[in-house]
C-alpha cells in the first residue's frame, strides 16, 4: 500500500488551505458577535431608561401633575 507523496502533499496543502478559510470566518463570525452584544446591551439600557421615563410620566399623570412640558417654566426661572 503505497501512497503517492505528491497525493499526500496535495492534500496536506488542500486541508491547511481549509483551516486558514475556517479560522479567518470564525474570526470574522467572532467579531461580528462581540458588535452584536454591544449593540444588544446599549439597546437593553435604552429600553431601561425609556421604562423609567414612562413610570415617571405614569406617576406625574396620577399624582394631578400632568402639565405639558411646553408649558413648564425651567427650574431655573
Amino acid at each position: 500500500m503505497s501512497v503517492d507523496i505528491d497525493t499526500l502533499k496535495q492534500q496536506m496543502m488542500e486541508l491547511q488551505s481549509q483551516l486558514a478559510f475556517q479560522e479567518d470566518a470564525l474570526s470574522s463570525l467572532d467579531e461580528a458577535l462581540a458588535l452584536q452584544q454591544q449593540e444588544i446591551l446599549q439597546l437593553r439600557r435604552q429600553v431601561q431608561l425609556l421604562r423609567i421615563r414612562q413610570q415617571e410620566q405614569e406617576n406625574h399623570h396620577e399624582a394631578g401633575t400632568a402639565s405639558a412640558p411646553l408649558d413648564e417654566k425651567p427650574p431655573h426661572y
